[in-house]
């Protein structure tokens, strides 16, 4: 897998207590990979990163990404041969009641994360992550391209946007050189599902949350349309774009990248509900979700990717179809809740398996 670029080398992963940063930390000690995390806490209770018991499994540094120096003395430290950046206020709603901690962790945070970088004196592969909502949404029914509009109209897009500026002007300021040891690309994914992510104001967690207590979900927009992914997925993009970073220093450092799935991936949330309900022991769906008439804060109707560059670059594309999609969240959640008797770091690490055997099977270059 990835051709074994990650073995034994030192992985540094930015926010690995949250939902995505601790699929990648397992993923990454799957492979043999020596990783350190820095997250400044545990952002959800339950916690993925609690529940693996990660912080047996791998170096974990308490920090803010907001907290230059000691970003840097951590980078200095370590040495990373491979940069993961995610550390971010992720949540749209919470970005309108807190726009200026969101501005600070989400654009100030990777401008630090990028500065401690730029202080590193060895070969270095750097994937930062922003998201899909980087971009300026206007509704369209196109999926948006690497060199479309930048914008946002909360203030998690417009940080989005924003750290997608920062990340351009930091590569051609100090990265785009011959002698550089630095090679980094942006990474743009959204609307991830999967296994272990209990963030407020999400469906999928929402969902688990309400059903494993015998309650409603209440459910904002039920047809709104979302190109749904698994957590793997995007997972499976930044880690070939390291790999072939490691590989081919020329290639791709200094771009962009879309990582989404197939045009036919596109449900609406109340389609993704009926099919995450076949994996709970009830009756009529009906009787377990609650539409509310309103909403506090702006939420987009339609966003989706053209990911045709990862296709073409990195021979990349999504491994999983909407019902896999489904059955791997509602599995891992069903397991969690409903079967004490299965270690869930090693029904993890057994879906990741899977994955990369789906994945081998379609053929896709990082798992041949």
């Amino acid at each position: 897998m990835f051709n074994n670029c990650f073995n034994e080398k030192k992985v540094l992963i930015t926010g690995n207590t949250g939902f995505k940063g601790s699929w990648l930390s397992v993923w990454m000690l799957h492979l043999g990979a020596q990783v350190t995390g820095i997250s400044k806490d545990i952002p959800t209770s339950p916690s993925l990163f609690e529940e693996l018991k990660l912080s047996l499994k791998l170096d974990h540094r308490f920090a803010d990404v907001c907290d230059i120096e000691s970003v840097k003395k951590i980078f200095d430290e370590v040495k990373p041969d491979f940069v993961f950046h995610l550390a971010a206020q992720p949540i749209v709603s919470i970005s309108y009641q807190e726009p200026m901690e969101t501005f600070r962790t989400n654009v100030i945070g990777t401008g630090n994360v990028l500065e401690a970088i730029r202080g590193l004196s060895h070969p270095c592969q750097a994937v930062i992550i922003t998201s899909d909502k980087c971009y300026d949404n206007v509704e369209w029914i196109w999926g948006y391209r690497e060199n479309d509009t930048l914008g946002g109209k909360d203030p998690y897009s417009a940080s989005k946007g924003a750290a997608e500026l920062i990340i351009k002007s930091y590569y051609y300021s100090y990265f785009d050189k011959t002698d550089s040891n630095i090679r980094l690309v942006s990474a743009r994914a959204g609307n991830v599902i999967g296994g272990g992510d209990w963030a407020i104001n999400r469906i999928i967690p929402d969902c688990v949350r309400a059903w494993s207590e015998n309650r409603e979900v209440k459910i904002r927009n039920p047809i709104s349309t979302r190109p749904w992914q698994h957590v793997l997925e995007p997972l499976s993009g930044y880690m070939r774009l390291a790999q072939i970073l490691h590989e081919d220093k020329t290639k791709i450092s200094g771009q962009a990248f879309n990582l989404g799935p197939h045009a036919s991936q596109n449900y609406t949330v109340l389609e993704v509900l009926k099919e995450l309900s076949t994996h709970w022991k009830f009756g009529d769906l009906a009787n377990h979700f609650l539409i509310e008439s309103n909403s506090a804060f702006h939420e987009a109707g339609l966003l989706k990717l053209n990911c045709d560059k990862a296709h073409s670059l990195l021979g990349w594309t999504s491994a999983m179809g909407f019902s896999d999609t489904l059955r791997f969240t509602g599995e891992w959640y069903n397991n969690f809740y409903n079967n004490k008797t299965i270690s869930i770091f090693d029904f993890s690490v057994s879906q990741i398996k899977e994955y990369q055997k789906l994945a081998y099977e379609n053929k896709l270059s990082w798992a041949q």
